[in-house]
């Protein structure tokens, strides 16, 4: 996978925008203006960053030792950083809708009813 193919995935989800709130070589992506993926333009090797839940971060940090690592964001959230041309597509698009899938969860149910 390489940029253009997560910055495709990522946009056909619904009610997900893109921004460069950092700078502009940071790609951003918000569902109702919640970040759920980020990654930057010049790293090599490329990396993306998703959100993620703690159990879930442990158990990918230990099968994918040195491809996934993680930490936590400026809002205390935890996030997963992953080389996206190191890991298995199926992987990459199946943390990606877990990284979308958190931060709808957590929409009011106004918001989570308007992506319907």
């Amino acid at each position: 996978m390489n940029i253009e193919e997560f910055r495709t995935y990522c946009l056909q989800k619904k009610g997900v925008t893109e921004e460069f709130p950092f700078d502009e070589q940071t790609l951003v992506f918000k569902v109702m203006g919640k970040m759920f993926a980020l990654s930057g333009l010049e790293r090599l090797p490329p990396q993306i960053n998703l959100k993620c839940d703690p159990e879930r971060a442990i158990e990918l940090r230990e099968q994918y030792d040195g491809l996934i690592y993680g930490g936590y964001h400026m809002n205390k959230k935890l996030w997963n950083t992953l080389e996206i041309s190191s890991l298995p597509y199926q992987l990459l698009f199946e943390l990606i809708d877990h990284s979308y899938d958190l931060v709808v969860a957590k929409l009011p149910k106004k918001m989570r009813d308007a992506l319907q």
